[in-house]
């Protein structure tokens, strides 16, 4: 009979444990929802696109990253980065076929605007250069929020093989000062500017746009110029201890290739 009730009470406890589990999973997730929710209406809070960008910016990107994985070789190692439909491609690919190749497939798609293509013919990254890559990335936007002069959130950072592009709605000060900040974190050897500017009387609008952007997805203002492209890399840069490093170059070469016309825009 006490050997049944210990059995009895084992079970009932179980139970009771996993009830009580159960009930704090669900209550977490609960609450990460809703975190998540408050963060997402954060960011669209914050962000310069208005909401009908944002979400082909997001169709874009799903679009072309399943695309060129299925037409270029496996060797590859092709990112793709959208923003105001813009599209920028980073990383490796095994030949300049391929690189046209990746190109062409995000020309086809709707609501391409412009391409910035910067991909490299050369081996793919090993892991080692992309945990070095995401390190930088997260130093870059740590500087960026700790700049007084600008708001990390107008800037879009990715940072491939020690190269780090910014993208955003900027004005020109805007985009320059974000720049400078870039180029003085150790380790990055040179800074691509693929901004999208705005003048800076435009700004108010842009921010009065960001913060309806959840319920009124009004048009943010257009961009005055086109984006401000390339960087020529320092190689003395990479040979000297990174406590010992000049900021690194801001220049602006590679042009920014059209998207489809026949796409809506």
């Amino acid at each position: 009979m006490s050997v049944f009730r210990i059995k009895t009470t084992l079970v009932r406890t179980t139970l009771v444990v996993g009830l009580a589990a159960g009930l704090s999973a669900t209550l977490q997730g609960c609450f990460l929802l809703v975190a998540g929710a408050a963060g997402g209406g954060a960011l669209v809070a914050t962000d310069r696109r208005t909401l009908g960008a944002q979400t082909e910016d997001r169709e874009i990107q799903v679009k072309s990253i399943a695309q060129i994985n299925q037409n270029v070789p496996d060797t590859s190692h092709v990112n793709v980065t959208v923003f105001n439909r813009r599209v920028l491609l980073t990383g490796e690919v095994p030949d300049e076929a391929s690189k046209q190749k990746a190109e062409q497939i995000v020309r086809q798609l709707n609501n391409v605007n412009s391409i910035v293509n910067e991909l490299t013919v050369s081996p793919a990254s090993d892991l080692s250069s992309r945990t070095n890559d995401s390190y930088l990335e997260t130093r870059v936007k740590t500087a960026l929020i700790a700049e007084k002069n600008i708001s990390a959130n107008n800037f879009k950072v990715v940072c491939e093989n020690g190269s780090v592009y910014l993208m955003g709605l900027v004005t020109r000060d805007e985009g320059a000062t974000g720049a400078q900040v870039a180029s003085e974190v150790p380790g990055v050897t040179r800074v691509v500017k693929v901004f999208q500017y705005i003048l800076p009387q435009d700004v108010a609008a842009a921010n009065a746009n960001a913060a309806n952007a959840a319920s009124t997805p009004a048009a943010a203002p257009p961009p005055t110029t086109d984006a401000t492209v390339g960087a020529v890399p320092d190689s003395s840069v990479t040979s000297r201890p990174l406590d010992q490093q000049s900021p690194a170059p801001v220049t602006n070469s590679s042009p920014v290739h059209p998207g489809n016309p026949a796409a809506p825009q």
